[in-house]
């Protein structure tokens, strides 16, 4: 799924939770309606986050162990060379060529891994991070809207109810 595909599933699912809310939240004072709406919001943010951090820790440690991955193809390689140095007693350029030129491949293998993976893994980090922050302030939004709402409809059916007693009669 693409970035701009899970923000707005995100962004949905957030709206969607607070609208599941709303029929509840009507018998509740207004603390209560803020602190259950809040509280709803902070579990779908957190839900969402979670969704989106999905793979991320696994793409880090491939990005961190890669280089490593290398460097090992590089000590079996030149350890490869000392053996056909060692076995012929001679340090010629054909015992040692083949083994360090596979040696400097894997180098090669390693670090063509770990950059490319470093780099979406930083993407993925910066995308997570700002993520977070449209969802904190879209819940921010809802949670006005939600609370505006609520106060001027209970504001509304006040009135009608004063405006239906006829002469102070309870």
């Amino acid at each position: 799924m693409g970035t701009r595909q899970l923000k707005q599933q995100a962004q949905a699912h957030l709206a969607q939770a607070l609208n599941q809310l709303k029929a509840k939240l009507a018998p509740l004072g207004f603390d209560q309606r803020k602190a259950v709406a809040e509280q709803a919001l902070l579990r779908q943010i957190s839900v969402e986050k979670s969704n989106a951090e999905k793979g991320v820790s696994v793409l880090g440690t491939i990005a961190s162990i890669a280089p490593f991955v290398g460097l090992f193809g590089t000590v079996w390689g030149i350890f490869h060379a000392l053996v056909a140095v060692g076995k012929s007693g001679q340090a010629g350029l054909a015992q040692v060529a083949t083994p360090v030129g596979e040696a400097l491949i894997m180098t090669g293998l390693g670090l063509a891994v770990a950059i490319p993976a470093v780099l979406a893994y930083n993407i993925c980090v910066r995308f997570n991070r700002t993520l977070s922050n449209e969802l904190q302030d879209q819940a921010h939004g809802l949670l006005i809207d939600t609370m505006l709402q609520q106060d001027s409809t209970l504001k509304v059916e006040n009135q009608a109810t004063q405006k239906s007693l006829v002469g102070g009669q309870a």
